[in-house]
């Protein structure tokens, strides 16, 4: 696998530097070596690619396509995608930690966006209106302009086509900002656009840090609609910031997202969801089950058994195939996620893991770490950890339950697993959640609205919401009959 030692900027079709030069270095998690210099994107860089965008949005045929015309670029593009699926996989997990046999979703999920989308805007339709026989009113849908969209580190090329696809297929030109800390398959994007017959600068693309670049990008005037993942002290940042020009946000943040089992569940499937939902990805998941809530007549049981379970979970290089837990993103991650794990060994009982997994001396490893017993006001329970690191805390009723699921700022999503399915309604009205799965993992559906409450997001997305964020909608008013005015000061 050949990996890129400079990473530029694409802006207007053309892979640029950043107007001052400068760079930064991108090391990979488990040797911690640096692989790249990546162009660091500056207030001037996001001024050129912004206006790159605008004319694209302005002069270009984008906006104005038919949607049939625009879909088939959109499916293009998932061909291309789907053709680099072997070498996306390897630069993700390369570039991430992520286990080389999830990164290999990642190109099928990416695809699926794009395929998606189009889809929605051949078959989309608008609203019409009759006023009995004098009015008729319709809504029309038109492109917002140019949509700054600022992606994570984590799963960053599924992350990145989720909001391209809509955006994109709204008819939006674009400016993409990277997370600095994975940049590398991003890099795969201006030839996939290029090979689709995107019009240049349709999309465009700079990386940098993201209170230079992204602060730049949000705070630009000719960026009306802002879509950002991220944490939720970032989000806090960017709604001050997107004030000054009342853009439009959708942010998708934090969370800390409990997993209730209740005693009459189906418990092995209850158990295979847990362990999944908090250890896949690493842990770096928003959505993780990082709070596992258990019945107190199956408590014991269920911690020993999700104990053994974490015990066993394979932790080794993120390009071995039998990896199940590769390699934190990054040394300061690591060092962040090893400093929760301090603190709940002083909160809480610790059952699993807890440090370095045994034949791995080096590298931004931690063995899958459960704690038991965990208080709710206990940190562990309480701030977003993004590791493989969860807390199990009992319950005796239901309305108990629901309580400590809602004990938190966080509010993205949860996860509820009963015999009894009008419980399991009850409880999934009650979670504090944008989103809750009953007697399931998370699995999505994508024309479902995606998002959070509390401090977990602002707006949604996914489906018809996407295409309603990236889009101005207006109403026309037509009369069709003598609709006489009254006559302020007439004779």
């Amino acid at each position: 696998m050949s990996i890129p030692t400079e990473l530029l900027h694409h802006i207007d079709g053309k892979d640029v530097p950043s107007v001052g030069g400068e760079t930064f270095g991108v090391g990979d998690p488990v040797s911690g070596e640096e692989y790249a210099r990546c162009a660091a994107g500056q207030a001037a860089d996001i001024d050129l690619a912004v206006a790159a965008a605008r004319r694209a949005f302005t002069d270009g045929p984008w906006p104005g396509m038919p949607a049939r015309e625009r879909a088939a670029t959109l499916v293009r593009i998932a061909e291309a995608i789907e053709a680099r699926a072997d070498v996306l996989a390897r630069l993700e997990s390369f570039d991430t930690g992520l286990p080389i046999t999830q990164a290999k979703g990642q190109a099928h999920r990416a695809a699926e966006n794009f395929r998606y989308f189009a889809d929605v805007i051949v078959a989309q339709h608008e609203d019409a209106f009759l006023a009995g026989t004098r009015q008729v009113n319709y809504a029309i849908r038109q492109p917002a302009g140019v949509a700054g969209l600022i992606t994570p580190w984590n799963t960053p090329f599924m992350l990145e086509t989720w909001k391209l696809a809509p955006s994109l297929a709204a008819g939006c030109a674009v400016v993409l900002k990277p997370a600095e800390w994975s940049p590398l398959s991003a890099s795969l994007l201006p030839s996939i656009m290029a090979e689709a017959g995107v019009p240049d600068g349709v999309f465009n693309l700079v990386h940098g840090i993201g209170e230079e670049a992204g602060a730049a990008l949000v705070a630009h005037p000719d960026v009306p609609r802002l879509s950002f993942t991220g944490e939720s002290a970032t989000g806090q940042i960017i709604m001050r910031a997107a004030a000054e020009h009342l853009k439009e946000v959708s942010m998708e943040l934090g969370g800390k997202s409990p997993c209730v089992v209740f005693a009459d569940a189906d418990l092995d499937r209850a158990l295979d969801a847990a362990v999944f939902g908090v250890f896949s990805l690493n842990g770096e998941r928003c959505t993780a089950s990082s709070r596992v809530l258990v019945q107190r007549e199956v408590y014991e049981d269920f911690v020993a058994a999700l104990a053994a379970r974490a015990s066993a979970v394979r932790v080794g290089p993120p390009s071995d195939p039998a990896t199940e837990v590769g390699a934190l993103i990054h040394p300061e991650h690591h060092a962040r996620v090893m400093e929760y794990v301090e603190i709940g060994k002083r909160e809480a009982r610790l059952v699993a893991g807890g440090g370095r997994p045994d034949g791995l001396p080096t590298g931004t490893y931690l063995a899958p770490t459960v704690f038991a017993d965990v208080p709710p006001d206990a940190r562990v329970f309480q701030e977003e950890i993004f590791g493989p690191v969860v807390c199990v805390t009992p319950f005796d009723t239901e309305e108990e339950a629901v309580a400590l699921a809602n004990a938190t700022r966080y509010g993205l999503a949860g996860y509820v697993w009963t015999g009894d399915l009008a419980r399991g309604h009850r409880v999934a009205r009650a979670v504090q959640a944008g989103m809750v799965w009953v007697n399931s993992h998370n699995v999505r559906d994508l024309r479902t609205p995606f998002g959070g409450i509390k401090a977990s997001g602002v707006g949604r997305e996914g489906g018809a919401h996407s295409i309603d964020f990236y889009s101005d909608l207006r109403v026309v008013h037509v009369a069709v009959a003598d609709l006489a005015a009254p006559r302020f000061g007439a004779p």
